[in-house]
């Protein structure tokens, strides 16, 4: 077994072999006690933060498949999966129609909507939870939401914004809110989107549009507590909270302004005006130390500089061409000063924070040449990262201010959605057991990470 400090030191990363080899010491997991680092109990893994950090020694061989766990069968959806001690919670959407359409016309598609739980060590279907859902969401073939685990209890947002609190032991429901219904709201576009978070007692979640467009629930019963915001949708940036001016501030990207909020009260601290093209800022705001990032569809970008005395923030630059990035499907992250991530041009990218200047842009995680909406999700392990494509393939990867450098690349399932004209599997992975969780439309595959 390799320790960290010889990892560091003998640079057990080299080019021409990849061992990946870290432990960590954690409390073990069982079910009805807190995530490890080890869980991956929602959207980005247990620190929100996309960074994997295992207890168990892990060996990847260079352009070698990892052994294959098991596979089970689940429907169509963009979902990510949440996994939790011996649990794997996934949701997915079951009908018989062709949702593999943009629909942008709204129309609607009917089938069921549900939340899995599979047991991680097999696959086996523990229980599952499931209501008739009609949809008109722009690109129907599912939820987008990964499931949220919270001690006890698994948390899961649908498509049209059925929110529901389930009992992780046997599927129970313990209590369930219909966003729609209860906050008078249509769902955007693109649906509700917008991952949740546990936040203490409270459950933040985008609800409505007039005066709700953010609520906090108690998480054990989903009575509101505070409601939040005006804007034209309810977007689709999830809740973000920040260390800034001595203060924890909930930041909300909606489609008409970044704004800060008390997280306990839902007071607002400050806002500033910002127009999301089409409603579409997907990303989550990335805070580099006084400095406050958002960026979107259209070539969209904010570098918003925090006030330091005071909650307070005040605009640097705003959509500056070739500056920034421009997310869509890809959540990006900050190391240093640097954020790395993918633009909506399908290129990889990497800029300095606070001037937005561009290091590098490279398409070669996605294809070789750009791709509109090109996807590549972003795993940081130690100094190396996983990416996985839209193409179904695992990577990993050197980057850093100088550049982009693939180590290994294996395809492990196959694309089963269109957009573009091209076929595409736009559902994050997890990491979790030593093992990496990935589905498309039609099955959910785990795959041993972990030397023998």
């Amino acid at each position: 077994m390799i320790h960290l400090k010889d990892f560091l030191i003998g640079n057990i990363f080299s080019r021409s072999t990849l061992n990946l080899s870290l432990v960590i010491a954690a409390a073990s997991t069982t079910i009805g006690h807190r995530a490890s680092a080890e869980d991956w109990p929602q959207w980005m893994g247990p620190g929100r933060d996309n960074v994997w950090r295992p207890e168990v020694s892990l060996s990847i061989k260079p352009n070698e498949i990892p052994k294959q766990l098991w596979s089970a069968k689940v429907g169509s959806g963009y979902s990510g999966v949440a996994v939790v001690g011996n649990r794997v919670f996934a949701t997915d959407f079951v009908t018989s129609e062709n949702v593999k359409v943009d629909n942008f016309g709204r129309k609607p598609f009917s089938g069921t909507e549900r939340v899995l739980c599979l047991n991680a060590k097999s696959g086996d279907l523990l229980w599952k939870y499931e209501y008739p859902l009609t949809t008109t969401v722009s690109y129907p073939a599912g939820p987008r939401c990964t499931p949220v685990v919270d001690g006890d209890r698994v948390y899961s947002l649908g498509a049209e914004g059925h929110l529901a609190c389930l009992d992780i032991a046997s599927g129970k429901v313990l209590w369930k809110v219909e966003l729609t219904q209860v906050y008078g709201a249509k769902s955007a576009l693109w649906g509700y989107a917008a991952h949740p978070m546990i936040d203490g007692p409270r459950l933040l979640t985008l609800a409505g549009t007039k005066g709700n467009q953010t609520v906090a629930l108690d998480k054990m019963t989903g009575n509101e507590i505070w409601k939040y915001g005006t804007a034209t949708e309810q977007g689709y940036s999830p809740p973000t909270i920040i260390e800034s001016a001595g203060k924890r501030q909930l930041i909300l990207a909606n489609p008409n302004a970044v704004n800060s909020v008390n997280p306990e009260t839902g007071e607002q601290y400050w806002s500033v005006p910002y127009e999301a093209s089409n409603g579409s800022i997907i990303m989550s705001p990335i805070q580099v130390g006084e400095y406050l990032f958002v960026g979107g569809y259209s070539n969209r970008n904010l570098m918003i500089q925090l006030d330091q005395t005071k909650p307070g923030a005040k605009v640097l630059w705003k959509d500056k061409a070739k500056h920034g990035m421009s997310p869509v499907n890809v959540q990006p992250m900050a190391i240093g000063s640097v954020i790395y991530g993918c633009d909506q041009s399908g290129e990889m990218m990497a800029f300095e924070v606070p001037s937005g200047k561009r290091l590098w842009e490279t398409s070669k995680p996605v294809s070789e040449r750009p791709q509109g909406s090109g996807t590549a999700f972003v795993v940081r392990y130690q100094d190396r990262f996983v990416l996985f494509n839209e193409s179904g393939e695992l990577i990993i990867a050197e980057m850093d201010t100088e550049g982009y450098r693939e180590l290994s690349r294996v395809k492990l399932i196959k694309p089963t959605n269109i957009a573009f004209g091209r076929e595409v599997v736009w559902c994050a992975p997890a990491f979790a057991n030593g093992a990496i969780y990935i589905r498309n439309d039609e099955e959910l595959l785990a795959f041993s990470l972990a030397s023998p």
